[in-house]
């Protein structure tokens, strides 16, 4: 029999918008805290001769300057002050959930519930301060050693880099939490999303201005629309999937009356991981190209070396790039989802999964079903992240038309969608409840 909600959600358009005046709030709050994070990515830090600086990024982009370039929406390329990113507040967030599996405390304050969250993100907040600051200096540093990039190199340009641009990130993480609390949508992957996507314009006119002038030849170009039509087809299929197992709850007695046994599922997402693995993957091959571009050819013959052998597209890159992500699918997935935990759950709330026991048997069989379903989710993150990378190498095409660029997108877009719609549904079933309010109100 098919639910109220599924009747609903079936039935569900677009046309409701118009009614739902809380949802239409939330949507222009996010579109004006988006426009604002997009006018800051073009204000210049203090200090910089941006003709220096368009000759120096020509020569690093292609290492984790242009990833970084990318995630910020062309931030890094003009030095802006959100040049940082939301990057620094990411990596704190995820340290600070690998030290909840480790760190007994930690993982105490994540049972405590609501206080115990609020905790964890002022822990994460005052570690996102500190990597901010770290990064912030080495850029200081990094852009007094890359020529006349700095006007006036020294202290007083290094302790104004680090304030600017500290506190730019710390501006865009509170940007984010305010977008994830009063507008639609996760405000940290939005912002992201919003550089990619106020990029992907430019890229693609640079890209026919390639074609144009013969750099590119116009069937390069076609194979790259039609390979990432196709691309986001298969990410949209691919992150719906879903491996449910079926959880029996057993029949109970509530006074006088016996409620009959329910059945319910748990859904085992194939990319639990998201888009964390391709992140990573891409940060720690990119760093040696970086570090040498920085040094402009000064530095030891070993770094020299690795540089050449795992430069962007080079094949020694694509397997270790392969192996990375498989790595961090499998690592992240099992932070983030605990078996153990969620056995003792089912077992506290009396459910089971039909033939297998409660406990440390039904731990067992959930890891044993998710390692499966993680080695299909690593191969498919694996193969829509190289197969780009491939034309992106030997085509010269922007890292914009790149796999982690597209599951960055279609995978936002797609929660984004599903929370308007779950704000629709919502709006949907309080008409129905003044409806039906109305109605007994007429028959008294």
């Amino acid at each position: 029999m098919v639910s109220a909600a599924e009747q609903l959600a079936a039935n569900l358009n677009f046309g409701a918008l118009g009614k739902a005046e809380e949802l239409k709030k939330r949507i222009w709050f996010t579109l004006g805290a988006l426009i604002v994070y997009r006018l800051g990515t073009y204000i210049p830090m203090p200090g910089i001769n941006p003709d220096a600086l368009a000759d120096v990024f020509k020569n690093a982009q292609q290492g984790i300057i242009g990833l970084f370039n990318m995630f910020s929406g062309g931030a890094v390329e003009r030095m802006a002050i959100f040049a940082l990113n939301i990057m620094p507040y990411i990596s704190a967030s995820i340290i600070i959930q690998l030290l909840t599996s480790v760190s007994p405390t930690l993982e105490a304050l994540k049972k405590e519930g609501e206080a115990g969250r609020k905790q964890l993100n002022q822990y994460t907040r005052y570690l996102t301060v500190v990597l901010a600051v770290f990064q912030a200096y080495g850029i200081s540093v990094g852009l007094e050693g890359s020529g006349s990039v700095v006007a006036d190199p020294g202290w007083f340009f290094r302790i104004t880099t680090v304030i600017t641009l500290t506190g730019g990130t710390m501006f865009l993480m509170w940007l984010g939490e305010q977008i994830t609390s009063r507008g639609i949508g996760n405000g940290t992957s939005l912002i992201i999303f919003g550089g990619i996507v106020a990029e992907l314009p430019g890229a693609f006119v640079r890209t026919l201005e390639l074609g144009r002038e013969g750099a590119i030849s116009t069937v390069v170009i076609l194979a790259a629309l039609v390979m990432a039509v196709v691309v986001i087809a298969f990410i949209v299929f691919m992150e719906r999937a879903q491996r449910r197992l079926l959880i029996q709850y057993p029949k109970r007695q509530v006074g006088n009356r016996i409620y009959e046994g329910q059945s319910s599922h748990l859904p085992l997402k194939l990319n639990t991981s998201g888009v964390i693995p391709p992140i990573f993957a891409s940060s720690l091959l990119l760093i040696p190209t970086t570090i040498a571009s920085f040094m402009q050819g000064s530095g030891p013959d070993w770094l020299q070396v690795i540089t050449t052998h795992l430069g962007h597209g080079r094949p020694l890159y694509m397997v270790f790039y392969v192996l990375l992500i498989v790595f961090f699918c499998f690592f992240y997935t099992a932070i983030v989802f605990n078996p153990v935990e969620t056995a003792d759950n089912l077992k506290k709330h009396g459910g089971f999964i039909p033939g297998i026991r409660p406990g440390e048997r039904t731990a067992e069989y959930i890891d044993y079903v998710l390692t499966r379903i993680t080695v299909v989710g690593a191969a498919y993150i694996a193969a829509v992240c190289l197969f780009p990378e491939l034309l992106i190498s030997y085509a010269s095409l922007p890292f914009y038309f790149g796999g982690t660029s597209l599951l960055i997108v279609v995978s936002v877009t797609m929660d984004t969608v599903s929370q308007i719609q779950g704000h629709l549904l919502a709006h949907q079933y309080e008409g129905l409840v003044k409806k039906a309010k109305l109605r007994g109100g007429r028959r008294r």
